[in-house]
């Protein structure tokens, strides 16, 4: 398995489609900061709308542009003209979703809106990577031709509304969450995705992941990479912000989290399937990443993982 399914599979990621939005004219539509271990996101299936994030800029969403608020933020989503005068939204049902319009015309916006519901413990790593609001734009995201192609068979479902359509989008929005974070991870950033799609530093990545009780050293990752032990450390170091040995605690860290949740196995046999030789060794290394032990990560977190 790759690193990126790893970690999105670590995560407990599941894809849930909320509602339709159809609007003209003026329309304003608050979206209240989602609970802990859900990541709102909205889809222009065709037209347009402005988005503005909590704090941020407004951002001007097109037909195929995905936004994605990785840490629940609060947002608005209105009409490009700001107009003073909305009209009132009422709900229908349009044989696949609840449908919220404002009219009877034809729409200016067609937007689908669903949350990524993650079990928080376990993503941790994953979305500590990630900015507040998080835009894929298919105008701007060259070679993302699956990309376009998944919007449009979303667009098609959703408009068709066939037998098993729901089934379909839903399924398809785990899919749109992976191509997601491979558009972002392809851009300017920094940190652990964008490392993922380094070709060679990515390999280093997947090889802790594969193994990770196996005692890495430099040299090792250096040759997995086709790089010199000073080469890889330099390069590895700017394009993560972080060390090699740091990468590899945190991974170890949340598969070990993984294992307490999934698992009733003892504390000293998950800390050796992640590398640690003593019990006490692993339980400190544990509380100094995840900020507790892992008797009572395990016993605070089952429950809430149960609910994903």
């Amino acid at each position: 398995m790759d690193a990126l399914s790893r970690l999105i599979q670590l995560a407990q990621l599941q894809g849930n489609l909320d509602v339709r939005c159809q609007f003209a004219g003026g329309f304003a539509v608050d979206h209240a900061e989602a609970p802990r271990g859900e990541a709102l996101f909205h889809l222009v299936l065709d037209g347009g709308c402005a988005i503005e994030p909590a704090g941020e800029p407004s951002l001007d969403m097109q037909a195929g542009d995905l936004v994605i608020f990785p840490h629940g933020a609060a947002h608005l989503i209105r009409d490009r003209r700001g107009q003073r005068r909305t009209a009132p939204v009422r709900v229908e049902h349009d044989g696949l979703l609840p449908l919220r319009r404002n009219g009877n015309g034809a729409p200016e916006l067609d937007l689908l809106c669903g949350r990524f519901r993650y079990a928080p413990a376990s993503a941790s790593l994953l979305l500590s990577t990630l900015p507040g609001t998080l835009k894929v734009s298919l105008r701007d995201t060259a070679g993302m031709e699956a990309l376009q192609a998944l919007v449009a068979l979303m667009r098609h479902e959703a408009g068709q509304r066939q037998p098993g359509a729901l089934a379909v989008v839903t399924a398809l929005t785990h899919a749109l969450f992976a191509l997601a974070l491979r558009a972002y991870a392809t851009g300017d950033v920094h940190g652990l995705l964008p490392l993922l799609a380094d070709a060679r530093l990515g390999g280093a990545v997947q090889a802790m992941l594969a193994e990770p009780a196996h005692p890495w050293t430099l040299e090792e990752l250096g040759r997995v990479a086709a790089m010199s032990r000073a080469s890889f450390a330099r390069h590895f170091g700017e394009r993560a912000g972080m060390t090699p040995g740091e990468c590899l605690a945190r991974l170890r860290m949340q598969i070990a989290g993984d294992l307490l949740l999934r698992t009733r196995r003892r504390t000293g046999d998950i800390g050796q399937d992640v590398g640690y030789q003593s019990e006490a060794a692993f339980g400190k290394a544990f509380r100094h990443y995840m900020g507790t032990t892992p008797a009572r990560f395990r016993r605070e977190h089952t429950r809430e993982e149960e609910h994903i």
